[in-house]
């Protein structure tokens, strides 16, 4: 059968048991969360600690049911269920508008995923490189991330002579749009390594 209908066959049914629980501060953009038995792709998640008080993680999702949209706010320490769904390699190919080409490096298959289903994921991947996406009765409903990506700078402010790592860092723009705060002896051109849970500069690779 094809791709889809064999995905089928796999016992997604049991969805409502296959949850893992994470902690808020764990989860990234294009988890699938369930939220009181509704499956939930997250859009953007954001951890804040303040100086005084509870650090919370305040996370933005799309309901797969219906699009609704939903915000919610937890300790970052909280428990949330992450949706434990079919996962399958995918290589990105290409995007039309706002539509998202991906085959799969299983049977060479392709889906198409919308910018609701990837959130700001696509800021932090490159046409050929491969995520895995997760599928709910057969329908690519999310991706997962890997923790690092390497991107390319395109634009930033030229560096500072004798700038040290410790004085303030700047704005520096990625190939694909993404804007990461980096240190200021960092070139436009260099490659760096990038958190993709925090949006943070890592290293130059």
């Amino acid at each position: 059968g094809n791709f889809r209908s064999r995905l089928r066959r796999r016992p997604v049914h049991l969805w409502r048991n296959a949850v893992v629980k994470v902690i808020a501060s764990e989860v990234r953009k294009g988890n699938v969360l369930d939220i009181e038995g509704q499956l939930c792709t997250v859009m953007k998640a954001e951890s804040i600690r303040p100086g005084k008080g509870t650090p919370t993680t305040h996370i933005d999702m799309r309901r797969i049911s219906d699009g609704v949209k939903i915000v919610k706010s937890y300790r970052t320490t909280e428990s949330v269920e992450r949706a434990i769904l079919d996962t399958i390699p995918m290589e990105y190919l290409y995007s039309d508008g706002d539509m998202h080409h991906f085959m799969s490096q299983e049977n060479y298959e392709q889906v198409t995923l919308s910018n609701d289903a990837l959130g700001d994921t696509l800021l932090y991947i490159l046409p050929n490189s491969v995520i895995k996406v997760d599928f709910y009765e057969g329908m690519p409903v999310g991706v997962e991330l890997p923790n690092t990506v390497i991107l390319e700078i395109i634009e930033t402010e030229p560096g500072m002579k004798g700038a040290t790592a410790s004085s303030s860092y700047k704005p520096a723009k990625m190939q694909t749009g993404l804007v990461v705060q980096i240190p200021p002896f960092v070139e436009a051109g260099a490659k760096i390594e990038i958190d993709t849970r925090e949006n943070k500069y890592l290293r130059r690779v």
